[in-house]
């Protein structure tokens, strides 16, 4: 896979600019997809932690991932503006009926495409050689910008998963 996610983030975010990602259990649609970007750009420009206006960007990503990032250098994100942000992820949740808060549910570059695991089912796809440690695993426990760029797309062997996994 050739997709390189600084391409697709502000490169003005500072390295430690927090970072959440929602996956979601399906790709959505290219007029879903444009609806979601739409919100998500409506969202940024208007996000606020305390009346202060944070330094924020949201995006979709790949059809299936919603990413948000604040910049804290600037200002500050509170329990409030992260729960703003949820509450988001939770509209589009309702309005396109699917899942965006099942972390048991894992993504993986399998054949060119995005191929969507449950936790609970990792072990069989590895016997039965569906993954490898070479493919490639979305880490969406990442926590910052600098993560985001280094640590997102990355081989299965390479992730927290490997030692769960005992590769």
């Amino acid at each position: 896979m050739d997709f390189n996610i600084s391409e697709h983030i502000p490169a003005n975010f500072h390295p430690e600019s927090k970072v959440w990602i929602y996956q979601c259990n399906r790709d959505f649609t290219n007029m879903e997809a444009e609806e979601i970007k739409s919100v998500l750009n409506n969202f940024a420009s208007s996000w606020t932690s305390h009346g202060a206006k944070v330094k924020g960007f949201a995006t979709l990503l790949l059809e299936t991932f919603i990413m948000f990032m604040a910049d804290e250098s600037a200002t500050g994100v509170s329990g409030c503006s992260t729960d703003s942000s949820v509450r988001v992820v939770k509209e589009i949740e309702n309005n396109y009926n699917v899942e965006l808060f099942n972390r048991q549910l894992l993504a993986f570059w399998v054949d060119n495409k995005i191929v969507q695991i449950p936790l609970n089912e990792l072990h069989t796809a590895l016997s039965n050689q569906f993954i490898s440690p070479e493919t490639l695993y979305f880490n969406n426990t990442i926590l910052s910008k600098k993560e985001i760029e280094e640590k997102w797309l990355n081989k299965l062997k390479y992730s927290w998963l490997s030692n769960k996994l005992a590769l």
